[in-house]
């Protein structure tokens, strides 16, 4: 498994527990210490304990030398980061960087199999690159993954189904042994063309996010109306054709995938000559979702924000996931502090990704309650489960405004409104004006 990050080791320690011998490679050294050490670099439940015990039990490497294990392997899988360019493009220069290291070291029968997400036809093009440095065909396999973070080994153990692209049906065999512990008749094994394999996965991500994006574009429609979005989200999601996943409104998506996918794709459009009008939309939307809480907080304390303390619920894109790429609190505080807003902040996990990145400009507390002392409002802006039935009493003692602003729709309006704050949440009936 050349790579560690979070597909890599989620991959790799998977493959490692159903019985396989998996060696992960990093260049990374202090990387690979704190995991041979029983550590992860990342928080994903359940996943440390899972790489301590292939470990104990001697399926499970980690190393940052590369042409030692890669000799040996039957599948070298390519896990390493495929990050998005100023032009909204994907940087192929690991991957590519990756395969090229790998090169002199593959057996004849090797597959490498591109796990990262990559745009349609660098598949190909590593299949090129790898028969000049190797004078001969090297099979390549794209494995789009499909995981979600905080749930990512349940995601792998139990996948919703295992996309394999390739050019011969002997290669996919290969990947179908590896794959078959998780696979039944629920759980299909799909072959198909390397750039089917590839479309597969954006189209996948750039789906849901449309679907974001559509279920915030209707709670700001509902706001002007005077509907509640969770009515009409329960009104349509019973319809089977529809179903209720990805349409909870909120404050935009975040994280690793669906943003940097979606301008991905649309780049992949461009390079087609194919104007991917839709998806471009649904990136605007998402980007102007992430200002409104900042519009409704500025609402809710008459446009007077500098010097205001506004509490932060939430950091990470996501719940159980220390995260923050993308993530719209960090929208939030930018914005905030611009203005010259006083900004306390808790997560679970998130904390010390946001020191890194603000330092001391923010207050940090591990409880959440500490963050509300002389509040002038709340912002929820990440849904943890230990935020989704709040001590409201509590927090009406400490906070000097009560205002709330539930930026992901978890609490009740009346049951907030019944015990003295100002809530406002995404779509729901009353808006900004409501308490």
């Amino acid at each position: 498994m050349i790579g560690t990050g979070y597909v890599g080791l989620v991959t790799g320690t998977c493959l490692s527990d159903s019985g396989n011998d998996v060696t992960c490679v990093d260049i990374d050294e202090k990387k690979v210490e704190l995991l041979q050490s029983g550590r992860i670099p990342i928080y994903e439940p359940g996943l440390e304990e899972l790489i301590r015990r292939c470990s104990k039990a001697g399926r499970l490497h980690f190393t940052t030398d590369a042409a030692a294990v890669v000799s040996e392997a039957r599948a070298v899988f390519l896990a390493v980061g495929t990050p998005q360019q100023d032009d909204g493009s994907a940087d192929l220069s690991d991957i590519f960087a990756a395969a090229e290291g790998i090169a002199p070291y593959l057996s004849e029968d090797a597959v490498v199999v591109v796990k990262s997400t990559v745009p349609v036809g660098t598949n190909r093009r590593i299949a090129v690159r790898l028969r000049e440095l190797t004078g001969r065909s090297v099979d390549v396999a794209s494995n789009p993954e499909f995981l979600k973070e905080g749930c990512a080994v349940d995601d792998f153990t139990k996948p919703d189904r295992v996309v394999i692209g390739v050019d011969r049906p002997e290669v996919a065999e290969v990947l179908k042994e590896v794959y078959e512990p998780y696979l039944d008749a629920e759980r299909p094994f799909l072959v198909m063309g390397l750039e089917s394999a590839e479309m597969t996965k954006y189209v996948a991500n750039c789906f849901l996010a449309t679907k974001i994006s559509f279920i915030n574009e209707m709670a700001n429609l509902c706001e002007r109306v005077d509907a509640d979005i969770d009515e009409v989200r329960k009104g349509i999601g019973y319809d089977r054709r529809i179903g209720f996943s990805f349409l909870y409104p909120g404050a935009g998506y975040g994280g690793s995938c669906f943003p940097k996918d979606v301008r991905a794709a649309v780049r992949v459009a461009e390079a087609a000559q194919f104007d991917a009008n839709l998806l471009k939309v649904v990136d605007e939307v998402n980007t102007r979702q992430k200002h409104v809480l900042f519009e409704k907080l500025s609402d809710c304390l008459g446009g007077k924000l500098p010097g205001r303390r506004v509490a932060v619920w939430g950091l990470a894109f996501k719940p159980q996931t220390d995260d923050i790429r993308e993530a719209p609190a960090l929208v939030l505080i930018r914005q905030l502090l611009k203005v010259g807003a006083e900004i306390r902040v808790s997560d679970p996990e998130a904390m010390e990704n946001v020191r890194s990145e603000f330092g001391d400009r923010l207050l940090y507390h591990d409880d959440p309650y500490a963050a509300l002392d002389g509040a002038d409002a709340l912002v929820l802006c990440t849904e943890w489960e230990n935020f989704r039935s709040p001590d409201l009493a509590r927090m009406f003692a400490s906070m000097r405004r009560p205002i709330v602003i539930d930026g992901r729709n978890v609490w009740e309006p009346e049951e907030i409104r019944a015990s003295g704050f100002k809530y406002v949440g995404i779509g729901r009936r009353g808006g900004a004006s409501a308490g």
